[in-house]
């Protein structure tokens, strides 16, 4: 069973088929750049030139860099333009690709359930967070398997900051830190977030997930264990797509 699944990130915005049965792309995805400003029609072109990049006319699951309530409307817009807030994405999406049925969810959210399912969260109890460092930090919350949707931890104040001004992938690039230093603020981050939820596992997902061996290793005394997504920065496109299938029936 194929579905078409699509990540929007601050970024770029990247998609393919999803095979269900494996968990895994279906073809080659296709990535085009996130407009500046990234305005709700600005990324509905885009979603649309990837969409039909593969000719696909089924079912389109979406994710979204911010909280998502109803499948539908916008709630906050930390990475993308402000104008998206309140605005019913499933309607927009839906109409600029014909018509074709669509849903939405949180970007980490989709990313977390593809983990637990599929990847490194497979068959685990307790708490599990999964954090998406890229652009910002998402995350996914889960316990015993039930997703806590809309978490948003990537905004914990971290001495006196949004703990992604410090701790994003983006943070990294804009400061030019080391792999070694950027770990460090990792740590810190982990420990916060740690102290207030006390998870048995960390998974860490977004575009660093394929190089963990530059800094997983400075990040110590942190009681959880902490592993990379197995599904690495496809995570978001193949949860997009089990939540489309989820909601298509």
């Amino acid at each position: 069973m194929q579905i078409f699944g699509l990540d929007i990130g601050g970024s770029g915005i990247k998609g393919a088929p999803v095979d269900l049965d494996r968990g895994d792309l279906a073809q080659e995805r296709f990535k085009v750049l996130t407009p500046h400003p990234a305005t709700p029609d600005g990324v509905a072109d885009g979603v649309k030139e990837v969409v039909e990049h593969f000719g696909w006319t089924g079912p389109v699951g979406l994710t979204f860099p911010g909280v998502v309530t109803d499948g539908s409307t916008i709630r906050t817009a930390a990475n993308v333009d402000k104008s998206w807030i309140d605005t019913d994405a499933r309607a927009l999406f839906s109409d600029r690709l014909g018509g074709h049925p669509v849903t939405v969810v949180n970007d980490a959210d989709a990313a977390g359930v593809a983990e637990m399912h599929f990847g490194a969260g497979r068959d685990r109890k307790g708490t599990v967070i999964l954090l998406t460092f890229g652009t910002g930090i998402g995350s996914a919350l889960f316990v015993d398997g039930r997703l806590v949707p809309n978490t948003e931890l990537g905004h914990l104040e971290l001495h006196g900051h949004d703990a992604e001004k410090r701790a994003s992938s983006k943070a990294k690039e804009d400061e030019d830190l080391s792999w070694e230093h950027w770990a460090h603020r990792v740590r810190k981050y982990l420990a916060h977030v740690e102290m207030l939820f006390s998870p048995e596992l960390f998974i860490i997902g977004g575009g660093v997930s394929r190089k963990a061996q530059k800094f997983l290793h400075y990040i110590e005394d942190i009681k959880a264990e902490i592993v990379p997504a197995q599904l690495q920065n496809n995570a978001g496109i193949v949860g997009a797509a089990m939540h489309a299938a989820e909601r298509d029936g």
